[in-house]
């Protein structure tokens, strides 16, 4: 089995606030996207790593993978205008591969993604076709109509909070974007999602993720990036 971590790096960062998109902001001398290669790079089940970036950004992609020296990065790709553009990009990358291939999709501003959660995924997919990453809800999740009245409260030992990566058979996450691309209804913000709604006989293994695994959205996640670095 081939394990390729493909980090999604096509986002803008409006949240952040800053000019350049939050995947290269730096923290204690490298971009936030250079630790999240090192995290898979260092992983010894990891045999290659495939990363997805904004058209505009790609030569500063090749320039951080060139410099770093990172030999498992064989791809460098354009995304596109919604973020399964950029899963699908990875996607059709490694059609042609003839061996069994893995997929770990990650969001690139996940940089403290650790070496446990990594290996509990790659393990999972011997068994499932479909992993995700996943910690317990720790607030009370309310659902409201559509005059923001609360209609329904569900039960919180139920609820978790979905974290990346997430892990598919190549040929699952294939057929499931197959059958979403017929649907004219077609919206999702994560892959999971799609093989959930389109492959519902497809189990999806839920790996414990962890509370520092966090994804880099406003300018205090830098500083607690820092502190869990330290």
């Amino acid at each position: 089995m081939k394990v390729v971590a493909v980090l999604l790096a096509g986002g803008s960062g409006s949240r952040m606030g800053s000019e350049r998109p939050k995947q290269f902001l730096e923290v204690k001398g490298r971009t936030i996207l250079e630790w999240s290669i090192r995290a898979f790079a260092q992983h010894s089940q990891v045999d290659e790593i495939c990363i997805v970036s904004r058209t505009d950004c790609i030569d500063d992609v090749k320039n951080i993978v060139t410099k770093g020296s990172y030999d498992k990065v064989k791809h460098v790709l354009p995304g596109g205008k919604e973020r399964y553009d950029s899963s699908l990009a990875a996607i059709h990358t490694y059609n042609a591969q003839k061996e069994d291939v893995c997929l770990l999709l990650h969001d690139a501003v996940r940089p403290l993604v650790s070496e446990r959660i990594i290996s509990d995924c790659i393990e999972a997919l011997k068994q499932y076709k479909a992993v995700d990453v996943a910690i317990p809800t720790t607030d009370t999740i309310i659902q409201v109509n559509e005059e923001g009245v609360i209609c329904q409260t569900p039960p919180r030992p139920t609820l978790r909070n979905v974290q990346t990566p997430q892990g598919f058979r190549l040929e699952t996450i294939r057929r499931a974007y197959e059958l979403a691309l017929q649907d004219p209804g077609f919206q999702t913000t994560d892959d999971c999602g799609v093989v959930f709604r389109y492959l519902p006989d497809v189990p999806i293994k839920v790996v414990e993720g962890e509370t520092t695994n966090i994804k880099i959205t406003y300018p205090q996640d830098l500083l607690l990036m820092e502190k869990v670095l330290e």
